[in-house]
């Protein structure tokens, strides 16, 4: 393994962090800043072959893997960890048997957020929760917050797409119905079209994390990438990174559907351009001058416990933005329910009054109003029952 960067302070001695306020590094003893200069003076772009992956050796790493004994995740850190929490899970990591093959990556998006500013964030979307139980706003915990880089994939392309397609255009034809009344309506006339065009693809984001597959990445936004730098072992200090662990191969096969699926619908918006409508598109394309680069994105962390069950949340760590786990309140839920119910019913009641109603409207308006008044019941005596906050949590 190689030996690892540990960033002495000048002034104290003390550990150096990098520090998402002035972008660099600094001690958080006596506040000393020292600015990051990363070797890479550009962002490279690797040309996408098969020997890509093998042209970075593990040897070029600067951090040792630590494997999360609770669910397997693979982090990269500093040589002073040997045990701590981790960021997904929260059950001890400890350093794994063998040092894992890992890339040095390209690039790197900083974090912007210090986590001051991360625990507003959370305050705020914790009680932004309607459906959560009023008590959990009070409970929350207020720190714990870790942050951890998280692996992208990121690919390059000129495309060239031929497409054919059906486009319809609109006419509007009158004719009389069986009561000899008067009345239009619309009829399309298709006819096959094709076109060609160029398109260059830049910065296809694939997240080289398979958790993002189970939705825990899930709703923390976009990461603007035009903040990205060269990568540096400095922007890591005080920080944590996962592993990839979605191969270079694989993330190209994501890369390659997403790029069809856009061609698709480019080809699908050229005819829309000379047609009313658009159907049975067909492409056929061709991908050149194809490149790769591999980056961490910033993102913190962090966990709580609310009735013995646990609940994972993760920060945007550039804009803020909050995805996570909540316990529901089921008697909230049902007064969702009722209220929608009752709204409907008024609508229907209000369009049912501008006219006589036959006994089959008769019916299913009363029909309504029992089923409506059962629920009801039901929430008033789960409500009674036991407070309204300590009702069994159930959670999606």
């Amino acid at each position: 393994m190689a030996e690892e960067n540990v960033y002495r302070c000048e002034g104290c001695g003390g550990i150096m962090e990098f520090d998402a306020a002035t972008q660099s590094l600094k001690c958080p003893n006596c506040d000393t800043v020292v600015e990051i200069i990363s070797e890479k003076q550009t962002i490279v772009e690797h040309r996408l072959d098969i020997s890509a992956k093998k042209r970075l050796q593990v040897t070029e790493k600067t951090t040792q893997t630590m494997e999360c004994t609770g669910c397997g995740a693979q982090i990269e850190v500093d040589k002073n960890e040997t045990a701590a929490q981790c960021p997904y899970c929260g059950s001890n990591y400890v350093l794994a048997s063998k040092q894992e093959e890992v890339m040095v990556p390209d690039a790197v998006v900083p974090f912007q957020l210090d986590e001051n500013a991360v625990k507003d964030s959370f305050r705020k979307w914790i009680k932004g929760r309607w459906l959560a139980p009023s008590s959990l706003k009070n409970l929350y915990q207020h720190g714990g917050f870790r942050g951890i880089y998280l692996p992208y994939w990121t690919f390059d392309a000129q495309s060239e797409c031929w497409y054919t397609a059906q486009g319809g255009r609109e006419r509007t034809v009158r004719y009389k119905d069986s009561e000899g009344n008067t009345r239009t309506r619309t009829e399309v006339d298709w006819y096959f079209t094709k076109g060609h065009f160029h398109h260059f693809f830049d910065d296809v984001q694939i997240p080289a994390s398979k958790r993002f597959g189970s939705g825990m990445f899930r709703g923390i936004g976009d990461f603007d990438f035009k903040r990205q730098v060269p990568y540096a072992p400095q922007y890591i200090s005080g920080f944590l990174a996962e592993n990839f662990n979605v191969s270079l191969e694989e993330g190209h096969g994501k890369a390659i559907m997403e790029m069809d699926s856009e061609l698709r619908s480019m080809s699908a918006a050229d005819v829309r351009r000379r047609y009313d409508r658009v159907k049975d598109v067909h492409i056929n394309r061709n991908y050149t001058e194809q490149t790769f680069k591999y980056l961490l994105l910033p993102v913190y962390s962090t966990s709580y416990s609310y009735n013995g069950k646990d609940y994972n949340v993760l920060i945007n760590g550039q804009s803020g933005k909050v995805s996570g786990e909540y316990p529901k309140s089921p008697v909230k839920i049902a007064i969702i329910v009722v209220i929608i119910i009752a709204i409907l019913l008024w609508v229907f009641m209000d369009d049912a009054s501008a006219a006589e109603l036959n006994q089959e409207e008769q019916n299913v308006i009363e029909t309504t109003y029992t089923d409506m008044e059962s629920l009801q019941d039901v929430v008033e005596e789960v409500a009674y029952a036991v407070n309204y906050d300590d009702v069994c949590i159930v959670t999606e």
